[in-house]
């Protein structure tokens, strides 16, 4: 499968520009498309182009540039363009040098803006420009013990993300507590009126200590040029023509600083995607983008829409995701052959949409495409975990970008190290026998939750965002590893102790650390962006988690969790799986819902077709309420374990006892043929519950806890004939009737 992600006879991303030194110019413009020439000989501004996905933005933008180097329009040395990443900006740079415009400045808007504060401020003010700091959290630290506050470095963290969206908005401390009541800022469990103490002494502090940050870098320099009129000249006699790249991820002060460096004159392009802005968390806004034209009158607006990167299918597919949507984009139009068709896959449990995931990455690998070339994306960090642990067991290299692992993760390393002492200790009571009595839940799980409770850890989520919320999901995500492994004993819940299940973790963080050089990239859909990849698996698309739950009280923010999805699908060049799951655990309750931004362009699931059986009258608290009764005594169920397998543990067991150790055998004997974990297959429990219930049909099976969609397809016909009596072999797959 592998192939490369642009064609030789087609105007692609730029991967083909060649040295053209002292060429002819008009050579500069053969090998673009209509639209990208159009952007290339529009060499005076106001310029607007907006480009999407796929479209060969960077190569029209080179061009031009080169273009008008070449025909005397540009002088290099007054040329600046500039984009938001170093590797955005090298790679600017490099192509600039093959196509002859050797002399442009490429740069970072905070690389910019510190080469000209660093030059004039010391002309200005006396002095050197003040260091600039290596991390936020010291001085946000310090502050926060200013004011009294003891927080956790979660909540730090939280605190210099605020400041740094309070700094680029050109929020003062003062004004802070009413804009963030307007724009429904929240940090942690911090009102806003102490965010904005800690803020204004986070400034004192930095002071003190002679230091700015990042975000003083771009105030300082616009500072500069706003205050001193013959620094604002030479700037602007030394840069006549601008041009911005990403240009929907400005903030308002790197507008304020580009309209400085401007100075009234209008030679200014820029391209960008509104589909693609998924930053406003951080101050982004596509408004500069979308109302360059009413700012500046006579702009030039080119729309790029070829799309060189993705197959027929993933263009219609993201075309369809945005349309009829709030917002603006591009239609694109693909270039490349035809591809497979999209495909949907719903699971009834994470463990087993992370298993099956790793097995077609397995089989890409196999039949040739280079694990560099397939990506896994999902919404969170936390999500990240099982899809390590079932790509680490299959052998198949992966790098975690823009994260650590999640075994390397602070949060998850302490939690580690507080449960090996928890259970030393308990191994060195007497009463520690007790203690594992009833490990499905009073035992190992609810030790876990215990020990988990002392780092912050609650059963409800924080309603936060940011790294309060990251935390918790990992924490979160350790408390549900503790459910499955207790789950899936073999010799029941009461065998296993907490020392089982910490070896269980030292065991998943060893296989996890095995060094992939060429490996598949796992990583969140934010670190996702300005990436492509042959084949692209995005996960965990289950309302809740995209959209993000703390985004679902505002239509804006769930509009940006659908353009984040867009940008996902967009990174595929040919193949685009896209999956969810029912439950979070094996066993677990099947409550959950794909993502809201699939529905039209998904087929229908079997739990669509459940929920549609199940008709309105059977809401939420109805199935709340039978699943909280014993089946044998009719009192309530109180713990996790007990509602899985609907009755209490110490009543009578009801179900088959052969009929659930032929399930047993046949589990045994499909999970080594699938060369999977038991528990991959049915849990225990859910194979009680089947003895129990013995279900007649497929939409029987449906109902019970830990069987979705995917496990009925897999395995549905062999159960039900297994219930009614007859025999099936994982070799043949045959059921047949005694």
């Amino acid at each position: 499968m592998p192939m490369s992600s642009t064609s030789p006879s087609l105007a692609g991303s730029g991967a083909g520009d060649a040295p053209r030194v002292g060429g002819d110019p008009e050579a500069l413009l053969a090998g673009l498309d209509p639209e990208q020439r159009e952007v290339a000989l529009a060499l005076r501004g106001p310029v607007r182009v907006l480009a999407g996905a796929g479209t060969g933005k960077t190569r029209a933008l080179t061009h031009r540039i080169a273009y008008g180097v070449a025909t005397g329009v540009y002088n290099p040395q007054q040329v600046l363009a500039v984009t938001f990443t170093v590797r955005a900006a090298g790679e600017m740079r490099s192509r600039l040098q093959r196509l002859g415009a050797s002399g442009v400045q490429a740069r970072t808007f905070h690389s910019a803006a510190l080469r000209q504060a660093r030059y004039f401020w010391p002309k200005v003010y006396g002095g050197p420009l003040p260091p600039v700091m290596d991390s936020k959290l010291p001085f946000v630290a310090g502050a926060a013990r200013r004011n009294r506050l003891r927080i956790e470095q979660a909540t730090l963290r939280d605190l210099a993300s605020e400041i740094e969206w309070s700094k680029v908005s050109n929020v003062r401390p003062d004004d802070y507590p009413a804009v963030a009541s307007a724009r429904g800022r929240e940090v942690s469990n911090l009102d806003a009126r102490t965010v904005a103490a800690v803020f204004a002494s986070y400034e004192e502090v930095k002071r003190e200590a002679d230091r700015i940050d990042l975000e003083d870098v771009l105030l300082c320099a616009a500072a500069i040029l706003a205050e001193d009129e013959r620094v604002a000249a030479e700037v602007r006699r030394q840069y006549h023509h601008f041009v911005v790249d990403e240009y929907q991820d400005v903030s308002p002060i790197q507008a304020a600083l580009l309209d400085l460096w401007l100075g009234g004159r209008d030679d200014l392009c820029v391209v960008g995607d509104p589909a693609q802005t998924i930053y406003t968390f951080a101050g982004a806004s596509s408004h500069h983008l979308l109302d360059l034209p009413r700012r500046y009158r006579g702009t030039t607006s080119i729309e790029l829409v070829r799309n060189y990167r993705s197959t027929p299918e993933v263009v219609e597919g993201a075309n369809r995701l945005l349309a009829g949507s709030g917002t603006r984009s591009v239609q694109l139009r693909a270039q490349r052959p035809s591809g497979p068709a999209l495909q949907f896959h719903e699971h009834a449990d994470e463990v087993e949409e992370a298993e099956s995931t790793a097995a077609q990455i397995r089989s890409l690998v196999d039949a040739g495409t280079a694990p560099g070339e397939i990506a896994v994306l999902f919404r969170i960090n936390a999500q990240s975990e099982a899809f390590e642990e079932a790509l680490a067991s299959r052998g198949v290299p992966y790098v975690v970008r823009g994260g650590d692992r999640f075994f390397a993760r602070p949060e998850v390393r302490q939690a580690v190290t507080l449960l090996r002492g928890s259970a030393r200790a308990a191994a060195d009571r007497t009463e520690s026998a007790a203690t594992v009595v009833d490990a499905a839940d009073a035992g190992v799980v609810g030790l876990v939750s215990d020990v988990l409770a002392g780092m912050g850890w609650a059963r409800d989520a924080p309603t936060s965002r940011g790294n309060v919320r990251d935390r918790w999901e990992s924490l979160q995500a350790i408390v549900d590893q503790a459910a499955s492994f207790v789950a899936a004993a073999p010799g029941g819940p009461g065998s296993v102790t907490v020392s089982d299940f910490v070896a269980d973790l030292d065991r998943r963080a060893a296989e996890q650390h095995a060094p992939a050089a060429d490996g598949v990239t796992v990583a969140t859909l934010h670190a996702a962006k300005g990436l492509e990849w042959d084949a692209v698996f995005l996960a965990g698309l289950v309302d809740g988690t995209l959209p993000y739950s703390a985004s679902l009280d505002s239509p804006a923010s769930v509009e940006e969790e659908r353009r984040l999805l867009y940008v996902g699908m967009t990174r595929a060049r040919r193949d685009l799986v896209m999956s969810w799951a029912l439950a979070r655990n094996p066993g677990g309750r099947a409550s959950r819902k794909p993502s809201r931004f699939l529905d039209g362009l998904r087929p229908e699931s079997p739990s669509d077709a459940v929920r549609a059986a199940r008709g309105p009258s059977r809401g939420k608290a109805g199935k709340g309420k039978a699943r909280s009764v014993c089946r044998v005594c009719g009192a309530a169920l109180t713990s996790v374990a007990e509602r899985r397998i609907g009755r209490h543990e110490g009543c009578e067991s009801s179900y088959d006892e052969a009929l659930f150790e032929r399930l047993r055998a046949w589990r045994a004997e499909t999970a080594k043929a699938d060369s999977v974990p038991a528990y991959v297959v049915f849990t225990d429990l859910t194979l009680q519950a089947i003895a129990e219930v013995q279900p007649g049909s497929a939409q029987a099976m449906l109902a019970i806890n830990g069987i979705g969609a995917s496990k009925l397809e897999k395995y549905g016909d062999a159960v039900l004939t297994l219930v009614a009596g007859g025999t099936v072999t994982a070799d043949d797959d045959q059921p047949t009737l005694d």
